[in-house]
């Protein structure tokens, strides 16, 4: 008796469960639209190094600097030194600034100006936050405080390609130095004297 009634039972739960439509099959038209596909859209043929939005990429680090396509694929002519470093893939996307640094306001000589220096470029919404307890300004970009120091432009331009870094030259401001002599103070001019004196 029980036995009937249990196989009665699945055979009916078994039909139950046939006749149920799925949710998503409820909605569906009758009518046979073509779904586009994503591949086929015009913006998924990509240029050769244009940068590929679709790569995952740490948010916690960089989510601003994609990686471009040459160094995804390794299509560049030189494999760059990066890629063998170990370091960050956010790393090789990011932007390198050379230039000459000013010289400071305090001090007089001019050594300090001599040297070439490279750093990362800013990111521009690098991750930065207020300090709540002392107001300070925080960062979560890890090359923010780092920077190198070259001897030359040269130098500097050779290590950025080496490494495989996009870079670009900011070329120092030169003082322009008018010669000067004193005696100018005391030539014959028909108008005002140039030589102002106090009294």
């Amino acid at each position: 008796m029980s036995l009937r009634t249990t196989a009665s039972a699945a055979r009916m739960l078994r039909g139950a469960s046939q006749r149920v439509v799925p949710a998503a099959r409820r909605f569906e038209s009758s009518s046979s639209v073509p779904v586009e596909k994503p591949e086929d859209s015009p913006m998924a043929t990509l240029k050769r190094d244009a940068p590929d939005y679709r790569v995952p990429v740490d948010k916690a680090t960089s989510t601003f600097t994609p990686v471009p396509k040459n160094v995804q694929n390794g299509t560049e002519d030189v494999l760059p030194a990066a890629m063998l470093s170990g370091a960050p893939v956010e790393l090789q996307a990011r932007t390198v600034r050379i230039y000459q640094p000013a010289k400071p306001a305090t001090q007089s000589g001019h050594h300090s100006g001599s040297r070439w220096r490279m750093d990362w470029d800013i990111l521009p919404k690098g991750h930065r936050w207020e300090n709540p307890l002392m107001g300070w300004q925080s960062s979560g970009d890890f090359m923010q405080g780092s920077h190198i120091y070259f001897k030359s432009k040269e130098d500097a331009v050779a290590f950025a390609e080496k490494q495989g870094y996009e870079y670009f030259v900011q070329e120092p401001n030169e003082r322009a130095f008018a010669p000067k002599a004193y005696a100018n103070n005391f030539l014959y001019t028909a108008n005002k004297l140039k030589h102002i004196r106090t009294k």
